[in-house]
């Protein structure tokens, strides 16, 4: 299930008060008979209950097939797979499993079930109810279409068969994607939607990764197409994803944990949380998209968002945005403007107020009558983080909204004629065409194109000519003679889906490209324009050149803020393929260093050419440098800087975003990159850095680019430089910095020279890291030796260098024991290393001045934190409650507000008010015990064993207390044995007995003041 139905994303619980809601905690799980009444919902408008539970129960989409009827998908296996271990679980309940399960039915049967609800009577609420799959395990998205059933069910996408429509699958499905990940059932591929193109699209979540057919990605949205069985990455980006959506002129928008929506375009690259699940798989794409604005309103996070198209709601509710938000318990509804090639969106007003802390709702869908319906997942737990939270799965409920009591139109498309069907074009419900256009690309009915044809060339009515272009294109294609006429439309959407559906074969026949060209030429609408750059990139150079030559030179475009990047990953996509052509654009008197688009592109193909680092790239940077204007040096330059910089760097992965970092096993660096193999610097371009460099070796810029370029002179320059005593400090640290960053070990001497106490802070802080890269066992016992007289703020990044290493680690702790170095001054955060060096020496030197310290918190247990923080973060805690939970559970051992026992820490002055280092005292209680709490295990003569904390070691017996608090006596005579115990007498799995309400009560009173 999506990241959307937990709080880990780090927006909590966004509550719209800004709106006008209100959440009442004490508003909980009102029953099937009530729950419609406490709602409130926009004027003009009606809820009611389709279906509950038993009935339903955790539905996460709805959807209505050709005969109207409300299908859905009860995600009763959810979060774990069925048949599969897990081998390793990470900090973000990223999950290893011990095999990839088979496809059913031979795989392991789940609890997930795809189920048809059917109001037979007209009522408005389903009385009948058949499951057309059961035993799915973890199944995610349907679509139906072309004589059956898509399904996905990581890590397939499967398609079962039922010609017959008896609602019973004909065979076994087929599998026709594998590769989906299943890391983490909160961000699976999911919610499968017909684009009017006859590709089936879905999206992939935040920490899945997906290996499809060669092609590797996570978050995203991505397409299918039956007829020729291709597979895309649409595109790339835009967090965790669930529910997507098109509106009447084709625009797609999917609907983000980390915003309200976006607007997604063809092979566009989108935000994303980068610093957890690393950058755009994309390493050129030099920037990225937004989601779509929406001025400084909160909100979120939404789920299963749809453009409204019916009929049956006052006209106000007509193409706006109608959404979930699952832990505001509401629904609202959005106006949507274009703004350039994109759109804006504002709030207009909540859609349906549950007033009920339980409402979760998961998706929406348009319905043939003009309902809408959504499915409320119902639940009383808002966060569902991590594989082993508990919740009940009972509940579940659909309801109908509506503008009235009237009951769905009945229907049948499938029993339809083919000229039925082009009627039902200019429905003024648009779920009728939706459903038509499939229908019309499983027949294939030549019959109908002429009709299609004249539809689409009319110029009355926009909308049925949209439609029927679409329409045209699943039945029979689209033929060179009506694209030709179709580019020179009036409405621009017409056009833009003209250009979009030529691009899609990839490649067009040479009076095609030449139109393209022209209208490239002569086209004003930024829809169309962008949809050329992004067309021009699926397209061979011969017909994507002169297409971005006109985007790059033309002055009068209209202003776009996509389009300089779209165009700029046309003309990359093609920089490395057909170079001498893509220099073309830029060398002699280009017309393009004229416009704003084509500097921002040609200073962008400088750094790209740059990072390649190989002799061509190096000899095409030296040939665009060239042609730069005067105005364009600077720039073009520092774009030059940046690309031979990157030359190393390549893709990585989905790490850690930070999370609980200084508790884990490994103080890691998540987004560590690949590195590349690249050739040094050659050619005129070598000769062009060396020459600027000559001219002024003591200039900032050139002088770091020939230090990094390893310049003829440059490094022993450097150190001339470095070694001077009477140049400036600043200088000196910045050339050491160089040396340090693009040298040898030559350079080690140096920084073991100026570490010393005698030379100015900045200059040592420079050593420090040289001597931290190339420092040799002798060089870092000296760094050791030196670590009591060196500034306080040197003193931290000194630790960490020393505490690497076992012999050095020694040194320092030997200093702490020595007295020299405050035990204080170093945190167990930064002995971790150590603790993980098994060294008996280091083991007890800790053990003495800090206590028992394992490596790490592992995984598992920091997921379980993850867990706790999660539920933490949905609402507040009652502290008199809290307090009661307080005496029940912790003052056995521990005193707070001078409450309590003192066999534990007393709380009332540690860092409480740190929700992180509170939970990981909590849930690993024995990673880290200070010296003063180190429990002790008492063997006696007679075998008994005792473990306990030690009160008092006075007379002839030992007195203990155990995990409960209760005390105990041991006498001296009868010990065999007694030893350190590194494991703490605080129980683990304390908070596992809480409820969610019950923990925030206790965080509530464990962080608050003294009462």
């Amino acid at each position: 299930m999506p990241e959307l139905l937990r709080n880990a994303f780090g927006l909590g619980l966004l509550v719209l008060t800004c709106c006008g809601v209100v959440r009442n905690a004490e508003a909980q799980g009102f029953p099937l008979s009530e729950a419609p009444r406490r709602m409130t919902t926009a004027g003009g408008l009606q809820v009611h209950l389709f279906a509950g539970e038993p009935l339903v129960r955790q539905p996460i989409l709805v959807k209505c097939d050709d005969r109207g009827r409300l299908w859905t998908i009860q995600y009763l296996q959810y979060p774990n797979p069925a048949g599969l271990k897990r081998v390793r679980v990470d900090r973000w309940s990223r999950t290893t499993y011990d095999r990839i399960p088979a496809p059913p039915p031979r795989g392991p049967r789940g609890a997930d079930r795809v189920t048809i609800l059917e109001d037979t009577d007209g009522d408005g609420r389903a009385d009948r109810s058949r499951d057309f799959l059961d035993g799915l395990n973890l199944a995610t998205g349907l679509a139906f279409g072309h004589g059956g059933v898509y399904v996905i069910q990581v890590p397939y996408l499967l398609f079962y068969p039922d010609r017959d429509r008896d609602d019973v699958p004909d065979t076994a499905p087929r599998v026709v994607l594998k590769g989906f990940g299943m890391q983490d059932a909160q961000s699976l591929a999911n919610h499968l939607t017909w684009g009017p193109d006859g590709w089936l699209y879905g999206l992939n979540g935040s920490t899945t990764t997906c290996r499809i057919r060669g092609i590797e990605f996570q978050q995203g949205c991505w397409r299918y197409h039956p007829p020729t069985d291709r597979f895309e990455l649409f595109c790339e980006g835009g967090g965790n994803l669930f529910g997507l959506t098109f509106d009447d002129s084709g625009r797609l928008f999917y609907s983000s944990n980390g915003g309200l929506f976006y607007h997604a375009v063809q092979g566009g690259y989108f935000a994303k949380s980068f610093a957890k699940h690393g950058p755009l798989h994309h390493l050129y794409t030099y920037g990225h998209f937004q989601a779509v604005h929406r001025g400084s309103l909160r909100g979120g996070p939404t789920t299963g968002g749809i453009i409204y198209q019916g009929n049956s709601f006052p006209p106000r509710f007509h193409g706006r945005f109608l959404c979930g938000n699952f832990l505001g318990q509401t629904c609202s509804w959005w106006d949507v403007r274009p703004s350039g090639s994109s759109v804006t969106a504002s709030f207009k007003n909540i859609l349906l107020n549950s007033h009920d802390s339980w409402f979760g709702p998961t998706d929406l869908c348009n319905g043939p009558g003009g309902a809408v319906y959504i499915s409320d997942f119902h639940d009383r737990r808002t966060a569902h983080p991590d594989p082993d939270a508990k919740w009940d799965r009972s509940n579940g409920r659909i309801y109908r909204l509506s503008a009235g009591a009237a009951s769905p139109e009945k229907i049948d498309i499938g029993r339809l004629t083919s000229q039925q069907l082009v009627d039902l074009l200019s429905h003024p419900n648009g779920w009728f065409a939706d459903r038509a256009r499939i229908e019309m690309a499983a027949r294939r009915d030549s019959a109908i194109v002429p009709r299609l044809k004249t539809l689409a060339q009319q110029h009355e009515n926009r909308r049925l000519a949209l439609q029927a272009l679409w329409a045209l294109h699943a039945t029979s294609g689209l033929d060179e003679t009506l694209a030709g006429t179709l580019l020179r439309h009036p409405a621009p959407f017409v056009r833009s889906w003209t250009v979009r559906l030529l691009g899609d074969r990839r490649k067009v026949p040479g009076q095609i490209g030449q139109r393209l060209a022209r209208l490239a030429v002569k086209e004003t609408h930024p829809v169309v324009l962008v949809q050329l750059a992004a067309s021009a990139r699926r397209l061979p150079a011969t017909d994507s050149l002169p297409i971005i030559r006109t985007l790059l030179e033309r002055q009068q475009l209209v202003s776009d803020p996509r389009l300089p990047l779209m165009t700029w990953w046309a003309l990359e996509q093609h920089a490395l393929s057909s170079t001498s052509d893509v220099l073309e654009l830029f060398l002699k008197h280009s017309n393009a260093w004229r416009t704003s688009t084509g500097l921002a592109c040609g200073r962008n193909l400088i750094r790209r050419f740059a990072a390649e680092g190989n002799s061509k790239g190096y000899k095409a940077c030296s040939a665009l440098l060239a042609a730069l204007p005067a105005s364009q040096r600077m720039a073009g330059q520092r774009a030059l800087s940046q690309g031979l910089a990157e030359r190393a760097d390549g893709l990585s992965g989905v790490g850690h975003g930070g999370l609980f970092n200084q508790f884990g096993t490994a103080a890691e660096s998540s987004l560590k990159k690949a590195k590349r193999r690249y050739e040094p610097l050659s050619g005129h371009l070598k000769e062009y850095v060396e020459d600027h460099w000559n001219q002024n070796r003591n200039d900032t810029f050139w002088s770091d680019l020939a230090v990094r370029c390893r310049i003829t002179d440059s490094h022993p320059h450097a150190r001339q430089m470095i070694a001077d005593l009477d140049g400036p400090v600043d200088n000196r640290s910045r050339w050491l910095r160089l040396l340090r960053q693009y040298g040898g070990k030559e350079v080690l001497p140096l920084g073991v020279r100026y570490i010393g106490k005698q030379h100015p802070v900045a200059l040592r802080s420079a050593a420090l890291e040289v001597v931290g890269r190339f420092g040799d066992l002798d060089s870092l016992l000296t760094l050791a030796g030196d670590y009591p007289q060196l500034p306080a703020r040197l003193q931290p990044r000194a630790r960490s260098i020393l505490l690497a290493r076992g012999e050095t680690a020694q040194r320092l702790l030997e200093h702490v024991d020595q007295g020299k170095v405050p035990a204080k001054t170093i945190t167990v955060t930064e002995l971790r290393p150590v603790a993980s060096l098994d060294n008996p020496t280091l083991a007890n030197l800790i053990k003495k001045h800090w206590g028992s310290l394992t490596p790490g918190t592992p995984e598992e247990k920091l997921a379980t934190m993850r867990r706790f923080n999660n539920d933490l973060r949905v609402g507040g805690g009652n502290r008199s409650r809290g307090r009661e939970l307080f005496k029940k559970h912790c003052q056995a051992c521990h005193r707070l507000f001078n409450e309590g026992s003192r066999v534990g820490p007393d709380l009332t002055s540690t860092s409480r008010k740190d929700t992180h280092a509170l939970l990981a005292n909590i849930v690993d209680p024995s990673a880290v015990i200070r010296r003063d709490f180190l429990s002790s295990i008492i063997v006696t003569n007679n075998g008994r064993t005792i473990t306990g904390l030690v009160t008092d070691r006075k007379g002839d017996t030992l007195s203990l207390v155990d995990a409960r608090g209760k005390p105990l006596q041991v006498a001296k005579v009868d010990i065999e044995r007694i030893r350190i115990s590194e494991v703490s007498v605080m129980p683990e799995k304390l908070l596992e007995q809480l409820t969610p309400q019950q923990l925030r009560d206790l965080f509530s009173y464990l962080q608050g003041s003294a009462p």
